[in-house]
């Protein structure tokens, strides 16, 4: 059974500034919880009794088993699921050297904790194993978040960072980014290795970052002439532009 001030204290972890000081975050269902264990450790475990039935190795700081009604009391989600676990938030080396190895993604000031999310979970699918997000873009332990990335955030680092800064201390390494101006993706040279700007939702790359970037690129809607949406949602952006570049290499 949940005490009022564990509820109390599951509750408050939706807020930015309580899962900062705690270092952990929430995370609900037998899918992301199941990913997740053994990738961070676990400070509760609260399921039903069915849920403890089918997961017996399952290990926690502290254990709890509820019943359905005594979890939806509890949980984040809109729709509560058998189980809700806390982990402590991982501590990655920001190390920018990653960059001049392989392809990794930088995020500028991403809003939507679910376009965050599903871009995380792209990068998964397509082997990018590094995430570099500026300041301003949505803390990956968002609730909503942690939910949309099915369990990629375990393997998906994910930095937060001075981005203009780091762009800038990158030496001879491409930085790419999407722009209406840009070169058409499909006819460009596409390097193993560097950097692949994805800008806010509604701005796009800020202008600061936009200045340091060396590779313009451009996704063309088809057909060209045909009057079409303004633009593409950043998380299906991402997933264009990261097929492509993984197309390259096959």
């Amino acid at each position: 059974m949940l005490s009022k001030n564990k509820i109390k204290y599951i509750r408050s972890l939706e807020l930015k500034k309580n899962r900062k000081e705690e270092k952990v975050f929430v995370a609900e269902g037998h899918k992301l919880v199941d990913d997740l264990m053994g990738h961070f450790p676990c400070r509760l475990l609260t399921g039903t009794a069915e849920w403890f039935s089918s997961h017996p190795g399952c290990h926690a700081d502290e254990v709890i088993e509820v019943g359905q009604e005594e979890l939806s009391r509890v949980s984040l989600q809109k729709t509560p699921q058998e189980v809700l676990a806390i982990f402590e938030q991982p501590v990655y080396e920001s190390d920018s050297k990653v960059i001049s190895k392989s392809l990794c993604l930088a995020l500028d000031n991403i809003q939507d904790p679910g376009n965050l999310g599903t871009i995380i979970r792209l990068a998964d699918w397509f082997g990018i194993e590094d995430i570099f997000c500026s300041t301003g873009t949505v803390d990956v332990f968002n609730p909503k978040t942690v939910q949309a990335t099915m369990g990629a955030i375990a393997r998906v680092k994910v930095h937060y960072c001075d981005l203009p800064k780091l762009i800038s201390s990158l030496k001879g390494i491409p930085v790419y980014g999407t722009f209406l101006d840009g070169n058409v993706i499909y006819s460009e040279t596409l390097s193993a290795n560097g950097l692949i700007v994805m800008g806010n939702e509604g701005n796009g790359i800020s202008r600061e970052v936009e200045a340091l970037i060396n590779r313009r690129l451009y996704i063309p809607n088809y057909p060209q002439e045909r009057e079409t949406s303004e633009s593409l949602n950043v998380a299906i952006a991402t997933a264009v532009v990261c097929a492509e570049f993984r197309r390259r290499l096959r």
